[in-house]
């Protein structure tokens, strides 16, 4: 890859390297220079520009990050488009983690274009959380070391939580209060419905080996596919009462203490004949607060192997204790980096006049009506919810859509124009929604593909809260909006969208490349309707 200054004269098919600013507007960054671009930037008067040309051998940041995605992701995780060199990879369900970090440094250690940061070996995520990025750091990589991260192959899974059935045998000595024994029910029951468990079987019992064993019998005769034993007094020692409990029922302890504080007087067990693990549970366990209690919980309710080694390699970061600079670092509720929630909207609820007596949206197209071929692209992206806005012929519209996964909302008011039917759209949108894809129903060649990079490119912590798609220079449909515009988009009056305020906010726009002129297409007139099917047809 050649990287320097540029003539503008000789910059056309060049990669923009630093964003620039003029009266045209704003190039971003990683633009591929058109022609329509030079003649902006000659017209500005700007002279040079740091840009940089690929050779051969080089692959395009976008397409190397996607690559090697693709190849890293194990079972349980989804890729992301790829966008400004850098390419997520996102959990599909709740689960752990489960990371190769010695193939991850080999990956970190081929070349410094390539890298590959995640989040540590068996955190707990949820569907949609971001779980790693690959970031091409360059403006492309080498063919050669793409291959050679390509070959590594899956480096990092989800291994999601089962429902599993627990036992919980609790003990008492004399003077034992009620309430403590309540309070450590109702704490592990919130800890196993974080995993997906629930508590089937439950005995109390006295503080005694003999009791012990009798009560584990009895939950494991209930269904107990886990079993977990809080004694009335500390285990202090691998001959203390609960272990004993534990060997008197059939079981064989496999581990005492653990490198975690709180967390330390942990015991693990398992059941000889049926292999049903048995955990001795800490006392710091009856607080809500993390404990070395929760990571194996979680290996155990995500069917994952622990063993005395692991247990015993869990010291670094195994520190909970709360400190001065960060308080509270064992309160669960802890923030996670999700993918945005993107919605979409699809209109459909215009009276197609330039189209005559005919409804266009209903007109067939590609083997099906406009509107449903719009609405099943914008379904097979990652958009949701999907909200179609009716309003002329809504019951035919309605009709068309019958059977898709779609949410819809009436605009009674369609006949006053294109922003009526905006804000009904955005009303039926739930407060969590971090963005909105406003889609046309006559609009049927938008893929599925084109839509994912909008929201691959979309983050407004960064400043990309309006996407919007680009066909060698020309702005297409749809537009992906951030949220804190919906107040203003709300607000039109008219037969209007909200492109004016496009250009109001130009520091927080990105232009995302399309190919194809799906995004350009829109179908208006008979005339446009035969172009279309003719086209189709050849």
């Amino acid at each position: 890859m050649k990287f320097g200054r540029i003539p503008v004269a000789q910059a056309e098919g060049a990669i923009l390297g630093h964003s620039l600013r003029i009266d045209a507007g704003v190039f971003k960054k990683g633009r591929v220079l058109s022609a329509a671009d030079v003649a902006a930037l000659k017209a500005a008067g700007v002279e040079a520009v740091v840009a940089a040309r690929l050779e051969g051998g080089d692959v395009p940041e976008d397409a190397a990050a996607r690559r090697i995605a693709d190849a890293l992701a194990g079972p349980g995780t989804s890729v992301a488009a790829a966008f400004t060199g850098r390419c997520n990879l996102l959990a599909d369900d709740e689960g752990l983690l489960v990371v190769d970090a010695e193939r991850i440094d080999a990956l970190n250690l081929i070349d410094e274009t390539v890298t590959l940061a995640t989040l540590p070996p068996y955190e707990r995520v949820v569907a949609r959380q971001m779980l790693a990025t690959v970031k091409i750091i360059p403006l492309a990589a080498p063919e050669t070391s793409v291959a050679k991260a390509e070959a590594l192959g899956p480096l990092l899974r989800v291994a999601p939580f089962t429902a599993k059935a627990v036992g919980l045998v609790m003990t008492e000595l004399p003077g034992t209060k009620a309430s403590v024994l309540a309070s450590t029910r109702e704490v592990l029951g919130t800890r196993l419905s974080r995993v997906k468990a629930h508590l089937a079987a439950e005995r109390i019992c006295a503080h005694d080996e003999g009791a012990i064993a009798t009560a584990i019998g009895k939950v494991l005769a209930a269904g107990a596919e886990l079993v977990i034993v809080s004694g009335a007094s500390a285990v202090v020692d691998r001959r203390d009462v609960v272990p004993a409990g534990i060997e008197a029922a059939g079981g064989a302890i496999a581990h005492f203490g653990m490198p975690v504080d709180p967390g330390n007087l942990l015991l693990l067990g398992r059941m000889a004949e049926t292999a049903v693990p048995v955990i001795g549970m800490p006392g710091c366990a009856r607080s809500p607060k993390l404990n070395g209690f929760d990571w194996v919980l979680e290996r155990l309710a995500a069917d994952l192997e622990i063993t005395p080694r692991d247990i015993m390699r869990m010291g670094t970061g195994g520190l909970l204790k709360e400190i001065v600079s960060r308080p509270q670092p064992r309160a669960h509720e802890v923030a996670t980096r999700k993918a945005p929630h993107v919605a979409a909207l699809v209109l459909a609820a215009g009276q197609s006049r330039r189209m005559g007596a005919r409804n266009k949206l209903l007109e067939e197209v590609e083997g099906s009506v406009m509107v449903r071929r719009a609405a099943e692209n914008v379904l097979a992206s990652q958009a949701r919810p999907v909200v179609v806005v009716t309003g002329h012929e809504a019951e035919r519209v309605r009709a068309a859509l019958d059977d898709l996964d779609v949410t819809f909302a009436h605009n009674p008011d369609f006949a006053d124009g294109l922003s009526t039917s905006l804000r009904a759209g955005l009303g039926k949108l739930d407060p969590d929604v971090d963005g909105a894809l406003v889609c046309l129903g006559d609009m049927p060649q938008v893929r599925a593909d084109q839509l994912d990079a909008l929201i691959a490119a979309f983050d407004p912590v960064e400043g990309r809260a309006i996407c919007v798609p680009v066909v060698d220079g020309k702005r297409g449909n749809p537009v992906l909006w951030g949220a804190e515009f919906f107040a203003q988009m709300g607000s039109v009056a008219g037969d209007v969208g909200a492109r004016h305020l496009i250009g109001e906010n130009a520091e927080v726009l990105c232009e995302v490349p399309a190919d194809g002129d799906g995004v350009l297409l829109d179908i208006d007139t008979p005339e446009a309707l035969a172009a279309f099917r003719k086209r189709q047809s050849t």
